[in-house]
């Protein structure tokens, strides 16, 4: 089985617009919740986001591409275009024709949508854009990214809610150990902060209540954790096999040693209180990379901040890792970001490889009070300096949809 490496990564955050300026942020414990300022929010139980900051799609395609599509599209191409360039990658020639573009979404373009749907309540249906159904559609974004960059090769869209861009990650680990790709660009995007969204939020009384003090609302695991703070952004990693990568002298960033995924089957919304989905996804995706519990040095949490799945996650620690599970120790990134659904999954397989490359394990913030309601777990509550080389990153979603990575040292 041909060993698949990490080359280039890419990232668009409500920490900052690149991966080295959100990766600072991140090990500093600087959150990038706020008051949200895209839309009304009267009446919301939710009214703080995270943002991508100042973000100019211009800087990336042109401004009448950037007016015909969603700003998921937006946000996907610029971590897919910082990827390549970050990889000192060129697609051109025959060569194009082996090039994969595996994108993940769960919103697709709701604000576009939303948008038309206003214009058509208004009465101006006949209004509404030629581009309105070609730039809202969920496999946009994949679309757009090959075509800016030029990659002729498969090109697939996943719609896995919040799981999403961990399993365009893993999908394109199979394509080029399939030999179906030789150089694959994945990751996930989404926009989804919408009043209709966040209505919909609203009644599920899954998100947040603390809007008094955003930079405290997302806290993972911790016991006065009330739901998860929604986010925007993109995340994107360019895989390739690690002998091609040698040969053109990239430098290797990670090792992309094994994709695991399940499915719990039990309720749409609520995970299995068991664990057993997310357990078999984390020992799946291990069994795939050659390696056992004992081999996971650290241990990037799904950590939406929300009473049912932090418990269960925990559990699930206990369930995979045994009595050593209290002793591994993780890390979730939403605590500073927000859940930028679709797009979590590649957003923390970013920060992964960066953990590895640095040797450093970000820190959890607002993690202040222990729950007894999560099995006892090692929540790093300070940036780390320790000598890691396997790092195992968990995404898990509606649906019961479950998806785990594990990247190791290069």
């Amino acid at each position: 089985m041909r060993s698949v490496v990490v080359t280039g990564l890419g990232a668009v955050t409500p920490l900052g617009r690149s991966v080295e300026d959100s990766w600072a942020k991140l090990c500093a414990g600087r959150s990038g919740i706020r008051p949200i300022t895209q839309f009304d929010v009267s009446g919301l139980r939710t009214r703080v986001a995270g943002q991508v900051p100042d973000f100019a799609p211009e800087a990336y395609m042109t401004a009448k591409l950037a007016g015909r599509v969603d700003r998921f599209v937006q946000l996907g191409v610029a971590a897919a275009r910082q990827a390549v360039q970050h990889a000192r990658l060129t697609v051109a020639g025959a060569e194009a024709e082996r090039v994969a573009v595996v994108m993940g979404n769960t919103f697709a373009g709701v604000l576009l949508v939303e948008q038309g749907c206003e214009q058509v309540a208004g009465g101006e249906a006949t209004m509404l854009s030629p581009f309105f159904v070609p730039g809202a559609i969920g496999n946009t974004a994949a679309g757009i990214v090959a075509m800016a960059l030029g990659a002729k090769g498969p090109n697939l869209t996943v719609n896995q809610a919040c799981a999403s861009g961990a399993a365009a990650i893993g999908l394109g680990l199979g394509l080029l150990r399939s030999g179906e790709a030789d150089v694959v660009i994945a990751g996930g995007c989404e926009a989804a902060l919408a009043r209709v969204i966040f209505c919909g939020y609203h009644s599920l009384k899954a998100t947040t209540a603390r809007n008094d003090d955003p930079e405290r609302a997302s806290r993972p695991f911790d016991r006065e954790r009330d739901g998860f703070v929604p986010a925007e952004g993109a995340g994107a990693v360019v895989l390739e096999p690690r002998l091609a990568a040698e040969r053109r002298g990239a430098a290797i960033l990670a090792e992309l040693a094994g994709y695991g995924t399940s499915c719990d089957a039990f309720h749409l919304t609520r995970p299995d209180p068991s664990a057993d989905g997310c357990a078999r996804s984390m020992r799946l995706a291990l069994e795939d990379a050659g390696l056992d519990p004992v081999d996971v040095d650290h241990v990037n949490a799904h950590g939406t901040s929300t009473r049912l799945n932090d418990a269960v996650e925990a559990r699930a620690m206990h369930r995979v890792f045994g009595r050593a599970a209290p002793k591994v120790p993780l890390t979730a990134n939403k605590s500073m970001l927000g859940h930028t659904i679709g797009a979590a999954g590649a957003i923390e397989a970013v920060f992964s490889v960066l953990s590895l490359r640095d040797g450093v394990i970000p820190p959890t913030v607002n993690y202040e009070h222990p729950d007894p309601d999560c099995e006892p777990v090692c929540v790093a509550t300070e940036l780390r300096p320790v000598p890691l080389r396997t790092v195992l990153s968990n995404s898990f979603a509606f649906g019961g949809i479950n998806a785990t990575l594990v990247f190791r040292k290069a």
